[in-house]
């Protein structure tokens, strides 16, 4: 087992080269950007970084890509969920082999499945490894909702299911995971507008797209939040609250990416079907970036 994951993960971006290919150097640029930045962690292969639109072959080399270049100083959490549960064991088994330190599965995303079909999907996945696994509860995406006494139940029954990335938004969910269920897991939240609230309210850390942008800034507000200065992490928060609202407001997967763009480390579009902002949506991002100067030095 891992040490206890805690506080700041990136869920990195993918960046692609003009012709669509995984641009491997930049990628391995983006892990140290966050890292530099002194994140908890960093997420291969997350809905951020585009596992959808990807082959089981490029999600592999990504999560090898990841890990090397992560080289011990951060934990990985290699997303190995998939559409069948045949698929997802052999991604998980060979992110364990790679050297991720968490696996994160989502759930089965195109048939929704029912709760019975969930939790045999899940115990299946975490029965076949011996790392810790991370619920990804992603209920927009996969018509599921992982409730909160479920997920107590279910993490006390699989002895390695000892986290979970709550996106379903709702902080009362996340609250009674938090609350009731924190003997047996540790919950993170995959919202990364609610950063301010989530750690508040006692989660174990955030998932955040944004971490690819602007981790320092992340990580400081995070550390502040710990530390029990509130008066700091409000003021940084307000400082970089209107950037972060308007990547959350627009398509996030090319938000992340223009914003990227904009601080002049160039990751590329979506990979189609996504596409990219509109021309207004891009120039707003750039230039909330251009007022964060920290953010164009980072690169």
């Amino acid at each position: 087992m891992s040490a206890q994951l805690s506080g700041v993960l990136t869920a990195l971006a993918t960046p692609f080269a003009s012709e669509g290919r995984i641009d491997d150097k930049t990628l391995r640029r983006l892990v140290d950007r966050s890292i530099d930045g002194g994140v908890d962690g960093v997420v291969a292969c997350g809905s951020t970084g585009e596992f959808a639109a990807m082959t089981g072959a490029e999600r592999r080399q990504i999560i090898e890509t990841v890990v090397d270049q992560a080289a011990g100083r951060v934990p990985v959490i290699a997303q190995t969920g998939a559409l069948s549960t045949r698929e997802a064991v052999e991604l998980s088994r060979h992110a364990q082999d790679a050297g991720a330190s968490v696996l994160m599965v989502v759930t089965p995303y195109y048939e929704p499945l029912t709760l019975d079909e969930t939790l045999r999907y899940l115990r299946t996945v975490a029965d076949a490894v011996d790392i810790p696994i991370m619920l990804y509860n992603l209920p927009g995406a996969t018509g599921v909702n992982l409730d909160p006494d479920t997920v107590g139940q279910l993490a006390r029954e699989v002895d390695n299911i000892l986290y979970i990335k709550d996106t379903s938004a709702d902080m009362g969910q996340a609250g009674q995971l938090i609350h009731r269920h924190g003997d047996v897991i540790s919950t993170f939240i995959g919202w990364d507008s609610l950063l301010l609230q989530a750690i508040t309210e006692g989660a174990a850390g955030v998932m955040a797209g944004t971490a690819n942008v602007m981790p320092a800034e992340l990580v400081s507000i995070h550390r502040a939040l710990t530390s029990g200065d509130l008066d700091r992490a409000r003021a940084e928060w307000a400082r970089i609250y209107p950037l972060m609202d308007a990547i959350m407001s627009a398509p996030f997967i090319p938000a992340v990416k223009a914003a990227l763009n904009a601080t002049g480390f160039p990751v590329g579009e979506p990979r189609e079907p996504l596409l990219g902002l509109d021309a207004d949506t891009t120039a707003r991002i750039a230039s909330l970036v251009e007022a964060l100067p920290s953010l164009t030095a980072a690169h």
